[in-house]
């Protein structure tokens, strides 16, 4: 159990993230087009996963935008964005702010992905619902980087991330050298 705070109170996630060196979770959310997905359908690309709680909350939306634009920056990494809001609205969402380089995916069907991950917020007024969480995977599912953002309605550390994603990028270029 992990300890985080929404708006300074303390609230808490049924499990870890799981750790920097492990092999990340297979899990399975819904598409946009109400199909399934499975992580391990997307192995042998490097994967960032953001998870949060909704969309139809400022932070949300502003780091949807932001990961949109990392992944404009970086096409070679897949960008799932995982949330308890319904397909529907994720596709809206998408369309309405022009998201391309994103993939939303909702754990509607399949509440266990929070669980496995550790992220499903336990008590408070956003029980039920994901915490905000960055996962890096390498192409083989490897955990790369994990981020549970203390305060939920903070954004995620871009800064960290976006050089995890160089540190990737200049591996795989030295790799091909």
């Amino acid at each position: 159990m992990a300890e985080i705070l929404f708006q300074g109170e303390p609230i808490h996630t049924i499990g870890e993230l799981p750790s920097v060196g492990s092999q990340a979770p297979d899990f399975i959310v819904t598409k946009t087009d109400l199909s399934e997905i499975r992580l391990k359908n997307y192995l042998g690309h490097p994967i960032l996963i953001n998870i949060f709680p909704s969309l139809d909350t400022p932070t949300c939306a502003s780091a949807m935008q932001r990961f949109n634009e990392i992944g404009l920056e970086a096409s070679d990494i897949l960008i799932l964005c995982i949330s308890a809001d319904l397909p529907f609205a994720q596709k809206r969402f998408c369309a309405m702010q022009h998201l391309a380089n994103v993939h939303p995916a909702s754990v509607f069907r399949h509440p266990v992905f929070g669980q496995t991950y550790g992220v499903t917020i336990l008590d408070g007024p956003l029980a039920g619902l994901l915490a905000r969480a960055v996962l890096i995977l390498d192409q083989k599912g490897k955990v790369l980087y994990t981020e549970l953002v203390k305060e939920i309605t903070e954004e995620p550390n871009y800064r960290a991330i976006s050089q995890v994603l160089k540190n990737m990028r200049d591996s795989d270029h030295d790799e091909l050298t």
